[in-house]
Formats: structure tokens, C-alpha cells, sequence
């Protein structure tokens, strides 16, 4: 089943139940994924899918760092009920201990050394876990290693 037809269905059950948040998120996603497939002008692949849900995933998750520090606690938890939804439609994260372990090991893959090797094991990650990390949490950890 592809991301758009599981959204339909669980837009459906949303609606059925009641629940307006889920139904205002459902409704987002689906537009976007059907602006970009007319875009492009062919279906989406699974990874574009994914790419797109972790773009709105980014852009709630900066929306709740600025409502955080302009003291807007509900459109806070807004948006974390936001990031709740988007999360559940994206395949399962790396751990903290499992995003670590990947560091290491990529950084000992490519042979980093220095900061100036920084882009070549972003690189290598993000290609292989794109979707199941999040880039700047990747990022710092791959700094504080070679630092």
C-alpha cells in the first residue's frame, strides 16, 4: 500500500472519529504529496514520499523551537501533535545508541580524521538512513567525533 492510499484510509477513519487535528494533518500531507506528483508529472517513488514527509516533519519541528522561545506554549503543543502524526507515517528512527554506533562505524568506513571529512560521512549516512535520522542530530554527533 503506498503512502497516499494509507493517508486516504486514515484520513477516512479521522473523519469517522472525529478528530480534528489528525484530520487537518492527513489533509496537509495528502495536498502536498499530489502537488509534488503533478510536479514532477509521474507518481512519487517511496523515497520521495518519505523525503516530503521529513520536510514537514522539519518544518514543525523549527516552528516548535520558535514558539518555544516566543513563550507560545499551545501552538507548541500544536505543532508536537503535528510532529506526532508525521512521525507515525515515516519508518522507524535510529536510537540514539544506534545513531551512534552508525557514526563510528561510517566514520571508520571512510576514514575520517579531521572536520574537513565531515561531508564525506554525512554523505555515506544520510544516503543509506535517509529517512530514519535526523540530519542535524547526524551532524552534531559526526562533529563532536572528529573535533
Amino acid at each position: 500500500m503506498s503512502l497516499a492510499e494509507k493517508l486516504t484510509l486514515d484520513l477516512k477513519e479521522a473523519m469517522k472519529s472525529g478528530d480534528k487535528d489528525r484530520v487537518g494533518v492527513l489533509r496537509l500531507l495528502k495536498a502536498q504529496l499530489r502537488n509534488a506528483e503533478i510536479e514532477k508529472g509521474s507518481p512519487l517513488t517511496e523515497e520521495e514520499e518519505i523525503q516530503l514527509l521529513n520536510s514537514a516533519l522539519k518544518k514543525r519541528r523549527e516552528s516548535m523551537e520558535l514558539y518555544a522561545k516566543g513563550g507560545r506554549q499551545d501552538l507548541y503543543e500544536k505543532e508536537a501533535r503535528e510532529v506526532e502524526i508525521i512521525q507515525s507515517y515515516l519508518p522507524k528512527q535510529l536510537t540514539p545508541e544506534e545513531l551512534k554506533e552508525v557514526v563510528e562505524k561510517v566514520i571508520a568506513e571512510v576514514g575520517a580524521t579531521s572536520p574537513r571529512d565531515m561531508g564525506k560521512v554525512m554523505k555515506a549516512i544520510m544516503s543509506e538512513y535517509r529517512g530514519r535520522v535526523d540530519g542535524r542530530q547526524v551532524q552534531e554527533l559526526v562533529k563532536a567525533k572528529l573535533m
